[in-house]
């Protein structure tokens, strides 16, 4: 089973997954490894070779775990975390642990194994936030979590193993270090200026535009002010919200297509790039603690464009060859 182990100097927590056991051989593949083609589980036709689906959108009334369906959600086959079980914690000397409990799912975007999120139709794309939505929704109500994190790797660089189109989720029994770092900072400031910090950013980038990519009525991309990566990007709402399962229909839509276009203008300027994607949400509620004055939720983008070396590793710091005010002016004027 796996386990939740914490660095006892920062506090910081580890997922060791002894479902995905790794001797050194398997540590050494290349991308044409991973990425080539040939037998696809994701593929129509191949539902048996995929765990039963715990969602799928399907217009034509087929049954689960057949084809024609245009969003499929199934297990991971080899998760992280593992959702059986009870939630146990121990120490062991001066170190802390618990058992690895949580949920891994797979969102399949598309039955078509050569699109991405980017080539999408739009309501295409938004079937694949309803169905985030959804397995959201579904996952709350299981007392033992308390974040619910959806990401995408996009290609080999960024982490993925299998080029069909897809997202992934992992409901975790604790609060990420990096996303309490982030409430931290965002209560910080609420407390002493009684305003959101997300909102504060909203309102001065569509003012002063020079890092704005793309918006519509009720959504901005931007350019982050201090951006780690290379044309890194943020989507934010410009209505004050803290969780992104709150999200009306009208909503979705215009997500669906400020989304759909921020990808197009990033693949147009960067060629296509691996990125990853992570919606950043808030915290699931406890009975104790509430967010939704002080968070607002956003998704991330994050073309994987330059790597990650020894004085990041080393230091925290991140070094970026480009100044948002300029990557936000390349991806503006990218004819899509």
């Amino acid at each position: 089973m796996p386990e939740l182990r914490k660095d006892p100097i920062i506090g910081r927590w580890v997922i060791i997954s002894t479902g995905r056991g790794k001797r050194p051989s398997n540590f050494t593949h290349k991308r044409e490894d991973i990425l080539k083609g040939g037998f696809c589980p994701f593929c129509p036709g191949n539902e048996d070779k995929t765990p039963p689906e715990v969602l799928s959108y399907r217009n034509d009334g087929s049954k689960p775990n057949t084809p024609n369906w245009s969003v499929r959600v199934v297990p991971n086959k080899f998760p992280a975390l593992q959702i059986e079980g009870y939630l146990h914690r121990e120490g062991v000397g001066i170190f802390d642990k618990m058992s690895g409990i949580g949920a891994h799912e797979v969102i399949i975007e598309s039955p078509e194994h050569t699109e991405s999120l980017a080539t999408l139709p739009i309501k295409q794309v938004e079937n694949v936030l309803w169905a985030f939505r959804d397995r959201m929704m579904d996952l709350k109500k299981d007392t033992r979590f308390r974040y619910i994190l959806i990401f995408k790797n996009q290609g080999f660089e960024a982490g993925a193993t299998l080029e069909h189109p897809h997202s992934q989720l992992i409901a975790l029994p604790i609060i990420p270090s990096l996303v309490a770092e982030e409430m931290k900072g965002a209560k910080e400031y609420y407390e002493y200026k009684e305003r959101c910090i997300f909102c504060d950013i909203v309102r001065q980038e569509t003012t002063d535009r020079s890092r704005v990519v793309a918006e519509n009525n009720e959504f901005v991309t931007l350019s982050p002010y201090a951006p780690r990566f290379p044309f890194e990007t943020w989507i934010l709402p410009k209505i004050h919200d803290s969780s992104f399962e709150d999200i009306q229909k009208q909503n979705m839509e215009n997500l669906a297509r400020i989304l759909s276009e921020s990808l197009k203008r990033m693949s147009r300027v960067l060629n296509d790039p691996p990125y990853n994607f992570i919606i950043h949400n808030s915290p699931l509620k406890d009975g104790k603690t509430t967010y939704e004055d002080y968070y607002h939720w956003h998704i991330e983008i994050m073309p994987k464009l330059t790597h990650v070396a020894g004085f990041e590793a080393g230091s925290g710091f991140y070094i970026n060859p480009t100044p948002p005010e300029e990557a936000a002016r390349y991806l503006k004027e990218a004819e899509i």
